[in-house]
């Protein structure tokens, strides 16, 4: 394994530390990692984070990108798919748009991973609770809570049968893992969980990284964004890390 491509929002973000590290425990100091992420991260249309403005996935360079590079074996990961069910979109449209994101990688690799929904932890949600966290997560959003919880067990059908479809691993999360955050992975976890759903032993040994790399994968710049509406472009060549590995990010 050389590379991995990892797909996602706030979860892939807080955690992708862990991704990185477990990526290079598996596959070794020169592996590459592209990722596309972000707070509130939406798959098919652009998404606000309080100051902070991100492409769709779908609509970001790292597609171009990858085509650019040379080939390499590959495993893709797809990730946090249910921010686009708080943003409005039916469930056709964000099963759509993952389809779109599957017929892509596809071309790259056949080695994929798509995670489910947190649905269990959703369940658990008090709809005083819900109000709040909608409120806090996406003010925007006028969803009840039984039309969230109807849209994302639709969602969670189309994701297995589209796994299916594509030949994609499709990883079921595991309910333990999350606390009073019912859509969020625990932080103490985040090591465990990641090598779960990247195929990895959770008690396998090596180089865990350190705060600072962790510090300095946190606050990277993607290619693009926009900060109070300006725009930055952050052209990507791979940044190096001291403990090996290099990443993209979009």
């Amino acid at each position: 394994m050389e590379r991995i491509v990892a797909l996602g929002a706030s979860n892939l973000t807080r955690g992708f530390h862990a991704v990185v590290t477990t990526a290079r425990l598996v596959w070794g100091p020169e592996v590459e990692v592209f990722a596309a992420l972000g707070h509130g991260r939406s798959y098919g249309v652009p998404s606000r984070f309080l100051v902070r403005t991100l492409p769709g996935i779908l609509r970001c360079g790292l597609w171009h990108e990858l085509e650019r590079q040379p080939r390499k074996v590959t495993r893709g990961l797809v990730t946090d798919v249910g921010n686009d069910i708080l943003y409005g979109f039916s469930a056709a449209r964000i099963l759509e748009w993952i389809e779109e994101t599957l017929g892509r990688l596809c071309r790259l690799t056949r080695d994929i991973v798509l995670t489910d929904l947190p649905l269990a932890s959703v369940r658990r949600l008090s709809n005083q609770k819900f109000l709040l966290l909608r409120t806090v997560l996406v003010p925007s959003c006028r969803l009840s809570l039984s039309q969230v919880l109807d849209r994302a067990e639709q969602v969670n059908g189309g994701l297995a049968l589209l796994a299916a479809r594509y030949g994609a691993g499709f990883f079921r999360l595991n309910p333990a893992w999350y606390g009073f955050d019912p859509i969020h992975i625990r932080p103490g976890l985040w090591r465990s969980a990641w090598r779960q759903i990247l195929g990895v032993r959770p008690e396998a040994q090596g180089d865990q990284g350190s705060m600072i790399e962790a510090a300095r994968l946190y606050v990277m710049r993607p290619e693009r964004r926009w900060l109070f509406s300006r725009e930055q472009i952050t052209p990507q060549s791979g940044v190096a890390l001291k403990r090996g590995g290099r990443v993209w990010l979009y």
